[in-house]
């Protein structure tokens, strides 16, 4: 019995053996397919990688690309507002000299129409109702009365 118990623990040996065998080599094999898998989802995550990489450096240009039309709007809109500021200046200037010479006419009108009366500061935007017409009239009264007595005697 003892040669086949002998030959039944050699048959076990070799099945054992031959699973052990059969079980490495589909561990190996499993082993390997991991491998593969993580080589495979290794590249799939550095090409996700890259172009999220591509994406974000196409939008850094584009917003660059953005950024320098802006600044060009912006230098344009700059240069427009210091024109219409220049311009608002002169008309400003401008505007006042003519108010003072529509003034200055005015009373020149109101001293002509007879100091004033008649109406004539109405009809011209009105004025101050000064009757210092005698300027305009005969000028010779303007000159202080120390000076005419001076030229009296030339």
């Amino acid at each position: 019995m003892a040669s086949s118990s002998g030959t039944s623990s050699e048959s076990i040996q070799i099945q054992n053996s031959g699973s052990e065998e059969d079980l490495q080599a589909l561990m190996k094999q499993r082993k390997q397919k991991r491998m593969l898998s993580n080589r495979e989802s290794a590249r799939r995550s550095r090409m996700r990688k890259q172009k999220h990489l591509d994406d974000l450096t196409a939008q850094v240009d584009q917003l660059k690309k953005e950024n320098g039309q802006i600044v060009h709007a912006l230098n344009v809109t700059t240069q427009s507002y210091f024109a219409v500021e220049a311009e608002n200046s002169v008309l400003r200037t401008q505007h006042l000299e003519l108010r003072n010479r529509l003034q200055s006419l005015n009373e020149i009108v109101l001293c002509l129409s007879g100091n004033g009366a008649g109406g004539g500061e109405a009809e011209f935007g009105g004025g101050e109702g000064n009757n210092n017409c005698d300027g305009f009239v005969r000028p010779w009264s303007m000159v202080p009365s120390e000076s005419m007595a001076m030229y009296q005697y030339c």
